[in-house]
């Protein structure tokens, strides 16, 4: 592993312990990813399946071509997460983004296990690019439908829940990922709060586009 390959699986293996400090995972749920070049070919390096992430050693993750389509393409001292064909259909679909972080935090799974979206409820809703987080429809874990209901629920926005499943949040890079994923969460339990209260009133198209247009600008200096 090159140098800057190292690093990189450092910076993965502690996005992935992050997860579980921040309470938005729990043991070894969940996976994480980043674009990576490995030589000539395009890839993603990837948390292997089965192991604590607090054991992982940077030669445990996995490169995965980004092309590829079953194990037998795959050439790694461990096998990847169970999600890996989900991770390469985004990278795939969405040249821009540079990093996945799927978890199975609380409020966001259990509002994916109602088949709920989040809705404009409160304007932070905006940070995964609409004006909704959609619910992709149901699949089995590890499956090729799965990865096509995440990649398309993912056209349009930066982050999606998984019916029955969880929540993937991508971003420009590791760190922009998991603070998309602890947003999420964020918004999923304030969600829960605003539904136990009435039907949740909710900003309009306009309003969401306001928000967005105003993002772009927000937190940077002159």
């Amino acid at each position: 592993m090159s140098d800057s390959l190292f690093e990189i699986a450092q910076a993965v293996i502690q996005t992935a312990c992050d997860m579980n400090r921040l309470g938005i995972n729990v043991n070894k749920s969940g996976n994480v990813s980043v674009r990576v070049k490995k030589g000539q070919t395009e890839g993603f390096l990837i948390t292997p399946t089965g192991i604590p992430y607090e054991a992982l050693q940077t030669d445990d993750l996995v490169f995965v071509p980004i092309n590829a389509h079953s194990l037998d393409e795959i050439d790694a001292k461990r096998l990847p997460s169970s999600e890996w064909l989900m991770h390469a259909e985004v990278f795939r679909q969405k040249p821009t983004v540079k990093a996945i972080v799927h978890t199975h935090s609380v409020y966001a799974t259990a509002l994916a296990c109602q088949e709920m979206s989040i809705p404009a409820f409160h304007y932070m809703v905006a940070v995964a690019g609409g004006d909704d987080i959609p619910c992709a429809p149901y699949a089995l874990f590890g499956t090729p439908e799965l990865a096509d209901y995440c990649a398309k629920a993912l056209e349009n926005r930066h982050a999606c829940l998984l019916s029955h499943h969880g929540v993937v949040a991508t971003g420009k890079d590791l760190s922009a990922a998991l603070k998309l994923a602890h947003e999420v969460e964020n918004l999923a339990k304030t969600y829960t709060v605003v539904y136990q209260l009435g039907t949740p009133k909710i900003l309009d198209s306009e309003k969401m586009k306001a928000v967005q247009e105003r993002f772009k600008t927000y937190g940077k200096q002159k």
